[in-house]
């Protein structure tokens, strides 16, 4: 006898349809799972075989061979052990499933018949969705990730004896798909989050930080100890463009996938920001593992990296970064398979100019102590080639007392986010047949079409490229600069002022790391 059904597996960050076939035939009884499956999935026959009698159903007495079809996918985790149960109890007549091949079973199996829930049931109905299938039977604790996923009908299963008396019982209505709204700004609009009106003074560290909000540029804040370079960046995400529906699912199977979605009942619409510990391996901060999961840079996807001290990283660790920062995507090569997860994020990084602090802003009460050696050696972890790909560069000074006492209201979060969502609307509608989003999208042809300059801005630029040394990168970058710029004010055009500040934005990398 012979049966099939529908279930899937992860692959990285996406969902994979993965046919269970089951076969019953004469022979000594005993079970057996082929099509490359992990040994996750091979402990799947003990589970199944344990709940199939706990739950009064009869488990077969004979030869049971199960295929998970592609072979040449590796089977991974114990989202199969619903599938494959109900696919021998089927087979075997002992159940009825309606539209048998055409619905997507997920779920893990307790010995006792319980199903339990599984990472990353959005992306598999996702790919469900897209070939076809209109129907899942998912675990009750997945309920509410299930049904964000529109015009499917879902089921949900809180234990396999469940099905032992109407399988069609499961399809229940079990509520409406949560309508995406951008909630980035609620804790903004009552108050609680933090606000761009708490930091006093350093007004062009804020002016950079819109540029960088607008236009989805890197950033790099340099300056001694308490002059708010963290408390600035942690009040990034307060001016971030509302995501897009689309930007939120992405987000939201990534957190699906590594197990972080938990029991949100919408698409997560906040942009994420991440902010890991300076100890973080390379690994855990672009992924990998022996079955690879998503690292802090997947996480943080169209959302916001922060490294605070940046030169307290392990270089390695910082040099794992330089290809996804070009290419918003990292890979990483098992021997049966090639993992891919989106990383399309604003690194936001802030450090020191030495290792105590006060090198170039030296007081008589704060010298500082440090020896070139040791200066040289602490900027070192910061290679040439991971400072061009940060767009950004902004030295924050120390204010003096009569700016923190100043009582005229400080540039405040919401004054910056109306300008910030003028831009966005700008680039919107520039890019609405381009296939991109944000400025620092831009590329090639794109690039020259839209960041056009006056001819006294690009008789600036040239005289800039030739007595700065500028790479290629960093010219390109300079010009991204210039159009968010341009955007903010309202121009079409990048005109001389709009490049000249996009210039001093790309000193650092010359006058400050490069002098140790």
């Amino acid at each position: 006898m012979y049966g099939k059904v529908i279930s899937a597996c992860l692959h990285g960050v996406e969902g994979k349809l993965v046919e269970v076939e089951v076969d019953l035939s004469n022979g000594l009884p005993q079970m057996n799972i082929v099509g490359l499956p992990d040994s996750a999935v091979k402990e799947s026959m003990e589970r199944v075989r344990a709940a199939i009698k706990n739950c009064g159903f009869t488990f077969p007495l004979q030869r049971i061979t199960v295929n998970l079809a592609p072979a040449d996918i590796r089977k991974e985790g114990s989202a199969f052990d619903l599938a494959i149960a109900v696919g021998i109890l089927a087979t075997s007549g002992q159940l009825k499933l309606e539209q048998q091949e055409a619905t997507l079973i997920l779920g893990e199996l307790a010995l006792d018949g319980s199903i339990r829930p599984v990472p990353g049931v959005l992306s598999m109905l996702a790919t469900a969705k897209d070939n076809g299938i209109s129907r899942a039977i998912v675990p009750i604790h997945n309920e509410r990730e299930a049904i964000l996923i529109g015009d499917m009908t879902i089921g949900t299963l809180a234990h396999l004896s469940h099905l032992k008396a109407d399988t069609e019982s499961v399809f229940q209505p079990v509520g409406q798909r949560a309508s995406h709204e951008a909630n980035a700004s609620q804790a903004l609009k009552s108050g609680l989050a933090d606000n761009f009106s708490d930091v006093h003074g350093q007004l062009h560290a804020k002016r950079a930080l819109m540029i960088c909000a607008a236009g989805m540029h890197n950033i790099l804040l340099l300056g001694p100890p308490g002059t708010g370079k963290t408390m600035l960046v942690k009040r990034l995400p307060t001016i971030l463009p509302d995501m897009s529906e689309k930007e939120a699912l992405d987000v939201t199977k990534i957190y699906s996938a590594s197990g972080k979605f938990a029991d949100r009942s919408s698409l997560i619409s906040e942009r994420p920001f991440r902010m890991p510990h300076h100890s973080v391996s390379a690994a855990g901060l672009v992924g990998g593992g022996t079955i690879p999961k998503p690292g802090e840079i997947s996480l943080a996807h169209r959302g916001v990296l922060f490294l605070d001290e940046l030169p307290e990283f392990s270089r390695a660790v910082l040099e794992v970064l330089r290809q996804p920062l070009e290419d918003r995507f990292v890979t990483i090569g098992r021997a049966r398979a090639v993992y891919r997860f989106p990383s399309h994020f604003i690194l936001a990084a802030s450090m020191n100019p030495c290792p105590c602090g006060y090198y170039g802003a030296e007081s008589s009460s704060h010298p500082c102590t440090c020896s070139p050696l040791k200066i040289e050696h602490y900027r070192s972890k910061i290679s040439g080639p991971l400072l061009d790909r940060i767009d950004l560069q902004v030295e924050v000074p120390r204010i003096d007392y009569s700016q923190i006492m100043d009582a005229m209201p400080q540039l405040s979060s919401e004054e910056m986010k109306e300008r910030v969502d003028q831009a966005r609307q700008i680039q919107l509608e520039r890019y609405a047949d381009s296939g991109i989003m944000f400025n620092s999208e831009l590329h090639g042809k794109l690039l020259r079409q839209h960041c056009k300059l006056q001819p006294d801005a690009e008789s600036m630029l040239r005289r800039s490229f030739e007595v700065l040394g500028l790479s290629v990168r960093a010219y390109d970058r300079i010009l991204k600069i210039a159009r968010t710029i341009a955007d903010l004010e309202g121009h079409a055009r990048i005109e001389a002022p709009h490049l000249a500040e996009a210039l001093q934005y790309r000193s650092l990398d010359k006058k400050t790391l490069a002098s140790g």
